[in-house]
């Protein structure tokens, strides 16, 4: 029982807010030499040598670059404004330019806290200008952030390929059916909730003048086809079989450089400041990456794994039983640990009872992929609710937030359960 006594003895430090990294790291050792002895941690370094050199893995930075230098472009306030202009005549079409330019955001950026920060900066204050209900504007602008968890290219779906050893091309074309379905529920839900009230989201008056309606979709065209070229690059190299994940991330790293110029953004001064950011970044995964491994190492040596697959293995209801404690676990920890920590300590230990139990990999990776976007809007540490109220005007209340993301966190959980319920329609029996 010593890994299970180690398990919670993370789970409790870190809701205690010691550093992810180190508790992870630092457990497994106390409790590895206490169990066996410090010879246990012996093949350590050449664990660590393999993770530096997962070709998998390198993806993670490339990619992260990508969305940092695509932030400094102004690529979301071109978006905004031109979304928001064509579809501000419509009842609720501020929110839904802010979906639609959530979801394309996270097809060319899948930076989270870039993309609530620049849309609660931009979208927000207009919003409130023209009396949007504040609730539906905040959980709009939250849940439109987070679409970069599961629509690709995602660094979620990159760590669970790794993790459970499923090609990563192939997660990204599983992602899109669920992403887009995601998008549409959302879009649906703000059209009917502002149908049934029309003062949460009351329309623009519209310009009649036909010059500048042509105008208008002059410019949001102009707007949209950058970032629509660099997503087909990316995410089209991968599905077409031309380039690997790794490679179109470097791909997405030249192409997110050149609409920086394009965009007239580009110095010198923005390159080092964006590479700068992503060995930060990509430097606090890795720790973690490293703590994880270590802990995953304790965890085995002292015969934890086998108690886990053993007692989830025997679950009653066989997969779907042991899917449903899977994804209520990870939806209940995603209220209080990241989707890095979860990614990898919790789904190693899920993943030898789903091999046992013949799980479809691509279909389980999924579903947890969906399930851990809903850690970004749940409260109290949800990352996207910090985000917003870092930016929000003085008018907006956290409890505003927390009111307006309570009905997208359930259509989520709705999809997460159609998934569960219904693979064959997203496709992922094919896999």
């Amino acid at each position: 029982m010593i890994g299970i006594v180690m398990f919670f003895v993370a789970l409790l430090m870190l809701l205690f807010g010691f550093p992810v990294a180190f508790t992870f790291g630092g457990v497994a050792l106390v409790f590895g030499v206490l169990a066996e002895g410090p010879e246990m941690f012996a093949f350590m370094p050449f664990r660590i040598q393999s993770i530096m050199e997962n070709v998998v893995l390198m993806a993670v930075p490339l990619f992260i670059f990508m969305g940092i230098v695509l932030q400094k472009t102004k690529l979301a306030e071109q978006l905004l404004e031109s979304m928001g202009k064509l579809f501000g005549g419509v009842r609720g079409g501020l929110a839904i330019s802010t979906v639609l330019v959530g979801a394309l955001l996270a097809a060319s950026t899948g930076v989270v806290g870039a993309s609530v920060v620049a849309m609660g900066l931009i979208s927000l204050p207009v919003m409130m200008k023209y009396n949007y209900d504040k609730s539906l504007a905040c959980g709009t602008i939250c849940a439109s952030g987070t679409l970069g968890q599961i629509i690709p290219p995602s660094i979620v779906l990159i760590i669970l390929g790794d993790v459970l050893g499923i090609p990563v091309g192939d997660l990204f074309q599983a992602a899109v059916g669920p992403g887009l379905i995601l998008v549409g529920i959302y879009i649906l839900y703000i059209l009917v909730y502002s149908w049934l009230k029309p003062e949460v989201a009351p329309a623009i008056p519209a310009d009649e003048n036909a010059d500048s309606k042509r105008e208008e979709y002059v410019k949001a065209f102009k707007a949209i086809i950058p970032p629509l070229a660099l997503i087909l690059v990316v995410l089209g190299s991968i599905f077409a079989g031309i380039a690997t994940p790794t490679e179109s991330s470097a791909l997405g790293g030249i192409g997110a450089i050149i609409l920086a110029a394009v965009y007239g953004q580009f110095s010198w001064k923005m390159l080092y400041e964006s590479a700068q950011e992503t060995v930060k970044i990509s430097s606090m995964v890795f720790a973690i990456l490293l703590g994880a491994t270590a802990f995953s190492m304790a965890f085995s040596y002292t015969g934890g794994d086998y108690i886990v697959e053993e007692v989830l293995s025997g679950l009653p209801g066989g997969q779907m039983g042991f899917l449903i404690l899977s994804m209520v676990a990870i939806l209940v920890l995603g209220f209080f640990i990241d989707f890095v920590e979860i990614s990898f300590i919790i789904v190693p230990i899920l993943a030898p009872a789903a091999m046992a139990l013949d799980i479809a990999p691509v279909w389980f990776a999924i579903l947890i992929a969906m399930n851990l976007q809903t850690s970004f809007l749940t409260p109290p540490f949800g990352f996207s609710l910090f985000y917003l109220k870092g930016v929000a005007p003085a008018g907006i209340k956290t409890t505003d937030i927390y009111r307006g993301v309570m009905p997208f966190i359930l259509m989520q959980v709705g999809v997460v359960a159609s998934i569960l319920l219904f693979p064959e329609f997203y496709g992922l029996t094919d896999y």
